[in-house]
């Protein structure tokens, strides 16, 4: 354990700044839905465009590598953004980082769905990356803000659990939108998301990082946190377990349109079975976690998320390599990682929120990043290499899944008591 590794104190673990009863007087619910809809900016960004590929790039005259660059833009503007959306947050608090984000995000899917050039969609999807981040992100801080472990670790659970239906639909509603009105109605469909979901949060999300909590806004003080947070080994192998094999999972997402229409034979119609199954698996993984919050320890619960990835992985590389996978046997064992992933990332996020309980924006905000610049490396790199080959995705799925294990591996002998 090195200097820039502090263990938590017995406070700033088990205590949140905020009082969730003062600050939040309806249901529970209602906030994790408040909340899992700031997450649905980002799954809907990707997914309902996914089924109008095609017709973007005759609208536009664009090569598949010029589409693929749509989706790479937003998903590098992502990653870039994510690294001052929980800095911001942690400095003006949680409210206005939130609006602004999602105000950006309306104002580029409108750019989007008004472009007549390639390379003005690509710039209008940066756009849209570099401002979903801020739901993402910030909804986590407010989380850990407002309850202790246990009961942050059931919140994040229902917020993934209600999260999951957007995924499941996104794809279902892109593919009617592109087929009935256009690919340019899917783009307005978002801006229409984007200013219900404002709407919502300004006018019932509460502030709830104090204003005696908020860190400084000045350079040398940001400097100052982002050292301490990359200079600590756990952050960062607590990062990747939680992050990377996510990737596994997301390499068949963006590979969707060939894996589905070419290996699968799955009319864009047909879609949608692949993400219900997907985004049931990460519902049950959710599900199970919020259960085992406070029952189970932590680092059990991620040993368990680990065993049922590891089971995943090898039956789907004994599919691909061994046999011809078809519909719908294919999509199981990724069924079952979707699962194992959900049941471990709310426990591992935690951790890592509560390595640093002062800069839990930043926090936050670094884990995404990880995350997503994998998930930029996947979209440029590794999807288009491997998604015209079933066997190719399961090794490269693999792959991911490793990372995030042996992070783990090494992280959980230094983590305290609970690893929280």
């Amino acid at each position: 354990m090195t200097p820039a590794d502090p263990p938590p104190t017995a406070a700033s673990a088990t205590s949140p700044p905020g009082q969730p009863s003062r600050l939040w007087r309806n249901p529970r619910w209602m906030l994790a839905v408040l909340l899992a809809s700031l997450g649905t900016l980002g799954p809907f960004a990707v997914d309902t465009y996914l089924p109008a590929f095609a017709g973007i790039a005759r609208s536009l005259d664009a090569t598949p590598l010029q589409m693929q660059q749509t989706l790479s833009a937003y998903l590098l503007g992502f990653a870039m953004m994510n690294l001052f959306h929980g800095a911001l947050a942690d400095s003006f608090g949680r409210r206005p980082v939130v609006l602004a984000g999602v105000a950006m995000f309306t104002l580029a899917s409108i750019g989007c769905a008004l472009s007549e050039h390639v390379g003005t969609l690509v710039f209008y999807r940066a756009l849209q990356g570099m401002s979903t981040g801020a739901g993402i992100v910030v909804s986590r801080a407010v989380i850990r803000d407002l309850y202790p472990p246990a009961d942050a670790q059931r919140m994040m659970s229902l917020v993934t659990i209600y999260f999951g239906v957007a995924p499941a639909v996104a794809p279902i509603i892109g593919g009617w939108l592109f087929v009935t009105l256009g690919w340019r109605a899917v783009f307005w469909f978002l801006a229409l998301v984007g200013v219900a979901i404002w709407l919502g949060v300004w006018r019932a999300l509460p502030e709830t990082l104090a204003k005696a909590q908020r860190q400084p806004f000045e350079v040398r003080h940001l400097m100052r946190g982002y050292v301490q947070l990359g200079g600590s080994r756990r952050f960062w192998l607590l990062a990747l377990a939680s992050g990377v094999p996510f990737n596994g999972m997301f390499l068949y997402v963006l590979s969707a349109p060939v894996y589905l229409g070419e290996l699968l034979g799955l009319a864009p119609t047909e879609f949608y079975w692949f993400f219900l199954l997907n985004i049931g698996g990460i519902m049950v993984g959710a599900w199970l976690s919020g259960r085992l919050a406070g029952r189970l320890s932590r680092r059990r619960q991620v040993r368990a998320g680990f065993i049922i990835l590891i089971v995943a992985t090898i039956t789907n590389l004994i599919g691909n390599l061994g046999f011809t996978m078809t519909f719908p046997w294919a999509l199981l064992p990724i069924t079952l990682y979707s699962l194992g992933w959900a049941l471990l990332v709310p426990a591992v996020t935690l951790m890592v929120l509560d390595l640093f309980p002062d800069r839990r924006g930043m926090a936050s905000s670094l884990q995404a990043t990880v995350g997503s610049a994998a998930n930029a490396l996947v979209a440029g790199v590794a999807a288009p290499l491997v998604m015209h080959d079933a066997g190719g995705l399961a090794v490269v799925s693999a792959l991911f899944m490793m990372v995030g294990f042996v992070a783990w591996q090494y992280v959980k002998r230094n983590l305290p008591g609970d690893g929280a």
